[in-house]
C-alpha cells in the first residue's frame, strides 16, 4: 500500500477540476440539467477513484476493473438526464458529456495527462463546432431554434404539432418545455432544408393552436 501523499496527487486533482470546469461550463451556459458543478464533481471524483486504486492496490492495480465500476455508476447519472417527452428526446449530449468527464477524470487520475488532454480537446471541438459541421456536411439545410407558444397546456396537442412539423424538417431535438396554467412554451432545435423553410413558416402561421412563434 502506497498511502503517502505526493505532490503529483494535488496536480491531478487540480487538472481534473480544471477539465471538469471546461466541460461543464458549456453545459451551464446552455442551462442544461447537469452543469458546471455536476460535471466538475464527476471529473474530480473519477480522478479520485483512480488515484485511490493506485494508493491502495499499488501501481500494478487492475485499472480496467476500477474503470468498469466508475463507468457503471456514471451510466446511472447519464440516464437520469435523458428525457423522452412525446416525440422528442433531450439530454443526449449532456449524458455524453457526463460520460466523457468521467473518462477524462480517470485518465488524469492514472497519470495519463496527455491522453486526457487530447481527448478533452477533441470533445470540445465537437461540442463547439458540431452545429457548423452539420451545416457543412448537410448543405442546403439550416439550423434554427423554434420557440412555440401554444394556446393550451396540453401534451397531446404539443405532440401532434411536433408530428406535423416532420414533413418540413430533417431532424429535431426538444431542448426546453415550460408549462403554465393556460399555455405551454416549447423550444426545439431544428435542421431544416432551406427550400422548406417558407412552407414551415406558413404552417406555423396557419396552425390555430399556436399563439405565437419565433424561428
Amino acid at each position: 500500500m502506497t498511502d503517502i501523499f505526493e505532490i503529483t496527487d494535488l496536480y491531478k486533482a487540480l487538472l481534473a477540476l480544471l477539465a471538469g470546469v471546461i466541460l461543464g461550463l458549456e453545459r451551464e451556459l446552455k442551462d442544461k440539467a447537469a452543469g458546471l458543478k455536476t460535471i466538475s464533481v464527476i471529473c474530480l471524483g473519477s480522478a479520485l477513484f483512480s488515484v485511490l486504486s493506485i494508493k491502495i492496490m499499488g501501481p500494478d492495480a487492475d485499472g480496467a476493473r476500477i474503470a468498469s465500476y466508475v463507468v457503471s455508476g456514471i451510466g446511472f447519472l447519464g440516464a437520469g438526464v435523458i428525457f423522452k417527452d412525446g416525440a422528442g428526446v433531450s439530454g443526449l449530449t449532456t449524458a455524453s458529456v457526463i460520460w466523457m468527464a468521467a473518462a477524462v477524470g480517470m485518465s488524469i487520475g492514472f497519470g495519463k495527462i496527455y491522453v486526457a488532454a487530447i481527448f478533452l480537446a477533441a470533445c470540445l471541438l465537437i461540442i463547439y463546432t458540431g452545429r457548423y459541421l452539420n451545416l457543412a456536411l448537410f448543405s442546403g439545410k439550416t439550423s434554427r431554434v423554434l420557440k412555440i407558444v401554444l394556446l393550451h397546456n396540453n401534451t397531446s396537442v404539443k405532440d401532434e404539432i411536433i408530428r406535423n412539423l416532420q414533413p418540413y424538417i430533417s431532424r429535431f431535438e426538444q431542448v426546453k418545455l415550460e408549462s403554465f396554467p393556460e399555455k405551454m412554451i416549447v423550444s426545439l432545435n431544428l435542421m431544416i432544408p432551406t427550400k422548406k423553410l417558407a412552407q414551415l413558416e406558413e404552417y406555423l402561421v396557419k396552425e390555430h393552436r399556436i399563439e405565437s412563434f419565433e424561428l
